[in-house]
């Protein structure tokens, strides 16, 4: 499999990205890190490098949260399959 070329814009600047991944989820992705910044950017008064690190921070804790929501939703789901397979018992 051939790696894909997307441009992409964040922050005003034009990154080419390389990646087995489709176009259009680099550029969700992009997009996300993008609007990130934005938010930041219009609530603070950082330097960029600083509000860079604020909005890898700010994507990690995104990402943690949703997953030990899977994690947590996981752990329900086996438990209702238990309970449906003791009941059907």
């Amino acid at each position: 499999m051939e790696k894909i070329r997307t441009t992409v814009r964040v922050a005003g600047k034009d990154y080419t990205i390389a990646s087995y991944d489709p176009e259009a989820h680099v550029q969700r992705v992009a997009a996300y890190v993008d609007r990130k910044l934005n938010e930041l950017s219009a609530a603070t008064r950082l330097p960029q490098a600083q509000l860079s690190v604020l909005a890898a921070l700010n994507i990690a804790d995104d990402m943690l949260k949703a997953h030990d929501e899977i994690t947590r939703l996981r752990r329900e789901l086996m438990e209702t399959q238990q309970k449906l397979e003791a009941a059907r018992k």
